[in-house]
């Protein structure tokens, strides 16, 4: 491994320590790993250069915690550290769209909502804060994120959350591809970054494509409404080619699972016949929009229709994507690593995943270190670099 996102001559805040919840215990495992390895690379600099590293917990195996969060009977539940938090720089990193996790209730088994993984992150987050020198919680799927705007007599679930956290004492708050990232303005005077994942996207899409023309005659990226916008707009921007976009006509009298039915997807942008497209979101939740859009693209004349997104719900499970891809509609869904992906999924011939895990310790290990992390989150040299590569020939490593 490169010598990349290393600090040979900074000392850390404190102590690095992660909190992985239940949810997140297989992503947090991942991120563990890169971030020993980045310590490594620190430790050898230091060696060449005879300085002597001694910082308390600065090289270890691991960094993860040991910590529960046991359920009485009744369904009640308490979070445990079984070390010292004390002096320490925490991260506690959740999923709180884990589905997969159970509990019982006086007899009865119940599978965790993201209600309940909030409450294991506050949890954690009262065993640890006063100890602990300073304390950041990772929602990669931001909780409640979708419910980020007030429309009539609604709650504002997102906002509340990010206040009480900080309420709470969190020093700062990292998420991913936020639903609405203006939500951060809940709460002005904290730390609230949101990262994007375009170079794990592009990385994964040509570690797997091999003929890939990249230009604005044979390419071209869709924004599947005009929430996605400026997601697609950077995109386009990196590869060099033009951008359509959907905006959807609803059924504003109607309220249909909670939201206005979508009466009809309306294009605007240039043609799509005969290229490749890429469709760039930030969920599929149960995939009716994103199958429409691509089947009105398929319909446009589009030869190819790839589809990107940050966090792959599929709450309505897999049988539409079958069906859309066994016709032809769709040739590629690329999500990250980033929330639970069922295990059934990996055997699906249309998906790639983009992983995450070495960004994410990036962030970690730059921000244990008090460092700016502009160089981390602005992927635009990296991008370049990897269509400079792909387009001669190079190959691609996942």
């Amino acid at each position: 491994m490169s010598n990349e996102f290393t600090f040979d001559n900074v000392i850390p805040v404190g102590p690095l320590k992660i909190i992985a919840l239940e949810g997140a215990k297989q992503l947090a495992e991942e991120v563990d790993k890169y971030i020993v390895q980045f310590r490594q690379n620190d430790a050898e600099a230091l060696e060449n250069k005879e300085i002597s590293l001694q910082l308390r917990g600065y090289d270890r195996d691991s960094y993860i915690m040991k910590t529960s969060c046991p359920r009485f009977g009744s369904g009640e539940a308490k979070g445990v550290l079984h070390e010292s938090a004390r002096g320490a720089d925490i991260f506690i990193i959740g999923d709180v769209t884990n589905y997969s996790l159970t509990y019982n209730v006086c007899g009865h088994t119940n599978h965790m909502s993201p209600d309940d993984h909030y409450a294991d992150l506050k949890r954690m987050i009262s065993t640890s804060i006063g100890p602990a020198k300073r304390v950041t919680v990772i929602l990669p799927f931001l909780y409640e994120s979708r419910q980020h705007k007030r429309n009539k007599r609604e709650s504002l679930d997102c906002a509340m959350a990010l206040e009480e956290l900080t309420q709470m004492g969190v020093n700062n708050i990292i998420t991913f591809d936020a639903h609405d990232p203006r939500v951060s303005n809940a709460i002005p005077l904290n730390g609230f970054d949101n990262f994007q994942p375009p170079y794990q996207f592009m990385k994964a899409l040509l570690s797997r494509e091999k003929n890939l023309q990249i230009d604005k005659e044979h390419l071209m990226v869709i924004s599947p409404d005009e929430g996605a916008m400026g997601r697609s707009v950077y995109f386009a921007n990196n590869l060099g080619v033009d951008m359509g976009m959907f905006y959807k006509r609803r059924d504003y009298s109607k309220v249909e699972n909670g939201r206005n039915p979508i009466v009809a997807h309306e294009f605007l942008g240039s043609s799509v016949e005969g290229k490749t497209v890429i469709i760039i979101d930030d969920m599929i939740s149960s995939g009716e929009s994103m199958l429409d859009t691509a089947r009105e693209l398929k319909e446009r004349g589009a030869q190819r229709v790839i589809i990107c997104c940050t966090f792959g719900l599929f709450t309505n499970g897999f049988d539409s994507f079958d069906e859309y891809h066994d016709k032809g509609i769709f040739d590629y869904v690329i999500t990250t690593n980033l929330n639970y992906r069922p295990a059934e999924l990996f055997t699906k011939p249309w998906y790639i995943e983009a992983n995450m895990s070495k960004f994410l310790a990036a962030i970690i290990n730059t921000l244990n270190h008090d460092q700016s992390v502009a160089s981390v989150i602005d992927p635009t040299i990296r991008i370049q670099k990897l269509i400079a590569q792909y387009n001669d020939g190079l190959e691609i490593e996942e």
